[in-house]
């Protein structure tokens, strides 16, 4: 188990590896293995591949983001602007399909909402909109709404487990109650956890993945 300096170093070490990030204006403090981020940077994009980055680094147990989104005078947007933009990136996607997502914009932050199929749709659509210039933030409120009821094969996603997590896979266990997927166990990274949860959303028919796999330090 790390130190919380050892944790510490390691965070920011991850934080300057990363060229698409201000690290210098990025504060870490870290206690008990929960990493608290601060300071300010000059997009949303940047908050984020920050939360991503320190999610990378073995022993964090927990993350709180306190950094703010400043935006400089060439990207700041009104908000008629990014949404019209958001909505234009949105109906151009292939992944999305057309009019099945809503954008509203207040104070440059981005709610979408509507209803998709599959949880990489959601995932992608985000991922699109948050990448504009002017935004400072975003809530994805999109619904999972398959359209084929089929079945979830719990032996089916522990192989997919597997695949995917490879030597954690024994630690994690699988509950399936109609389209709810429950996670559960221990992984040795927060990669390895994410990786499980993909494996779930990515089964037809979720629509809810409970993943309380915990990061064994």
């Amino acid at each position: 188990m790390k130190t919380s300096t050892e944790l510490k170093r390691d965070v920011i070490a991850e934080l300057n590896w990363d060229p698409s990030l201000p690290a210098n204006n990025i504060g870490v403090e870290v206690k008990d293995g929960v990493v608290t981020l601060s300071g300010h940077v000059g997009s949303f994009v940047e908050k984020w591949n920050a939360e991503r980055a320190v999610q990378r680094v073995v022993g964090v147990g927990a993350l709180a983001v306190e950094i703010e989104v400043n935006l400089p005078g060439s990207s700041k947007r009104d908000d008629a602007d990014i949404a019209r933009t958001a909505s234009n990136v949105l109906a151009w996607a292939s992944y999305v399909p057309q009019d099945s997502i809503k954008v509203m914009v207040e104070g440059g932050w981005i709610t979408l909402t509507g209803n998709v199929e599959w949880e990489y749709q959601r995932n992608s659509a985000a991922d699109a909109v948050r990448r504009l210039m002017g935004v400072t933030g975003v809530s994805n409120d999109i619904n999972l709404e398959p359209s084929i009821a089929a079945q979830v094969v719990q032996s089916d996603i522990e192989a997919a487990l597997k695949r995917l997590a490879k030597s954690e896979s024994a630690n994690i266990t699988v509950h399936v109650d109609g389209s709810t997927v429950t996670l559960a166990g221990t992984t040795h990274s927060w990669v390895e956890r994410d990786l499980a949860s993909q494996a779930a959303w990515n089964a037809p028919g979720v629509k809810h993945v409970k993943d309380k796999i915990r990061i064994s330090m």
